[in-house]
């Protein structure tokens, strides 16, 4: 299965959760985003959709001067090199959405830049949903890291150099970014994702840590030649709080690469103020129809397509019969990837995505080589505090209408052995996982 996933400025959280099977590498690529938190939103002074915000004479001044003094008490806090300090404006969001937003920071004809946009919607009983609370939006990263097996590429925008290197571990070039980052939390800020890495990972990525077992020389040949690795540094994002209308526009300073904390206040709401005007310009961007329908069948010559032929598909089944028996793998998921030529932009199929199945994650990344289209239930993993939690989901049914009827559906569920045993080995397995990595477990 595929898997998007979420990391912050803060190496202490990560989240993760399915993307689809059509966005993987020859069926081997599974996704990452990241995903921060931070806390209450209270007590947050908000502006009015203009560039610069609106607020009168003395009280511009009193609320500049509480930005930058909160700034200088922020950076103060920053300990060593990496200090990162966020400056951002909340504006209402009655003129503007997410998807817009997406549109104004990535023109409908680009769909090779690095960008992301995140959403969530939860289902609720007799056919309601609830929009999650926040909708993340970010373009054009700082830094991208991009491996394809051991040879590893950093971008690095802000300076303009691009490094290659040969690597066991390309993970390692993020793990040592990340050690030098110094965060600091504003209590305004949104439990949300505010800005870090994005990007994703190819199932492939298990043999940097199985180098013995599945070494890269026994990979299946990529017929599209993907990134096993792509990673994106955000420090622009744009955070929506669907419940209170506002929208936090937040870039990250990183405060050690100015000569003082003055010039990087400075140069950090120059930057804020560009990003403002972005989803602010006059000449904003227009929606295609967004058609619902996609009546794909129409579009371009049809091409129904499988990575494999119904007979080598069954080999495969009788092959993997044969290693369970003989105790070689007690888990297995055969996968094949289909197309399907179609003039729909990959943005016009989530949109409409969004509409036929709304789901807790759903996600478009763009990045380099390929865009990433999910809509999914399910979490993977998140780590927030130290805490890890794997939440696997098996054994499903659809919800019933009522209050009655989804009752029912849930008993029928949670007493069919089949779909028990399904759940009970999946969370076997997330344990099993996580247990490598941390051995005081709970369920």
């Amino acid at each position: 299965m595929e898997s998007l996933a979420a990391a912050t400025f803060s190496p202490s959280r990560l989240a993760a959760h399915p993307a689809p099977p059509a966005a993987a590498a020859a069926g081997r690529s599974r996704a990452v985003a990241a995903r921060g938190r931070r806390r209450s939103s209270s007590g947050l002074r908000c502006s009015s959709a203009s560039a610069t915000p609106v607020i009168n004479g003395s009280a511009a001044a009193k609320a500049e001067e509480e930005d930058r003094r909160r700034f200088f008490e922020a950076a103060a806090r920053g300990t060593g090199k990496g200090n990162l300090v966020p400056v951002w404006e909340c504006i209402v969001s009655d003129h503007l959405t997410p998807v817009l937003a997406y549109r104004c920071l990535v023109p409908e004809d680009d769909m090779d830049t690095p960008s992301f946009l995140f959403e969530s919607v939860e289902q609720g009983l007799e056919g309601t949903t609830n929009v999650g609370r926040y909708s993340m939006v970010g373009a054009h990263p700082v830094m991208e890291v991009v491996a394809k097996e051991n040879k590893v590429t950093i971008m690095d925008h802000e300076k303009a150099e691009v490094t290659e290197k040969i690597m066991d571990d390309p993970m390692q070039v993020p793990r040592s970014i990340m050690e030098g980052w110094h965060p600091q939390e504003i209590d305004q800020l949104p439990e949300a994702f505010s800005g870090g890495w994005v990007g994703f990972f190819s199932y492939d990525t298990v043999r940097y840590v199985e180098k013995k077992k599945i070494p890269f020389s026994g990979a299946p040949h990529d017929d599209r030649n993907l990134p096993d690795v792509h990673l994106g540094l955000y420090d622009d994002v744009l955070v929506f709080d669907n419940v209170e209308k506002k929208v936090y526009v937040i870039h990250w300073v990183s405060v050690d690469r100015h000569a003082s904390t003055e010039e990087a206040y400075k140069d950090g709401r120059s930057r804020l103020k560009r990003l403002l005007s972005k989803v602010h310009n006059a000449n904003v961007p227009k929606l295609s129809p967004g058609f619902v329908k996609l009546h794909t069948r129409q579009f371009g010559t049809p091409l129904n397509k499988s990575t494999m032929t119904s007979d080598e598909y069954k080999g495969a089944v009788m092959q993997a019969k044969e290693h369970i028996l003989a105790g070689n793998i007690f888990q297995i998921v055969l996968s094949q990837r289909f197309e399907r030529r179609t003039y729909a932009t990959p943005f016009e199929v989530y949109r409409a995505l969004r509409i036929v199945n709304p789901s807790p994650y759903m996600a478009y990344v763009q990045a380099r080589g390929c865009i990433l289209v999910a809509s999914s239930p399910e979490i993977l993993t998140k780590v927030e505090k130290g805490k890890v939690i794997n939440r696997p989901l098996a054994g499903t049914t659809r919800r019933g209408k009522t209050e009655h009827e989804d009752k029912l559906q849930e008993e029928q569920l949670l007493s069919d052995q089949k779909q028990c045993a399904e759940h009970i080995m999946l969370v076997d397995l997330g344990r099993n996982d996580v247990g490598k990595v941390y051995p005081n477990l709970g369920l």
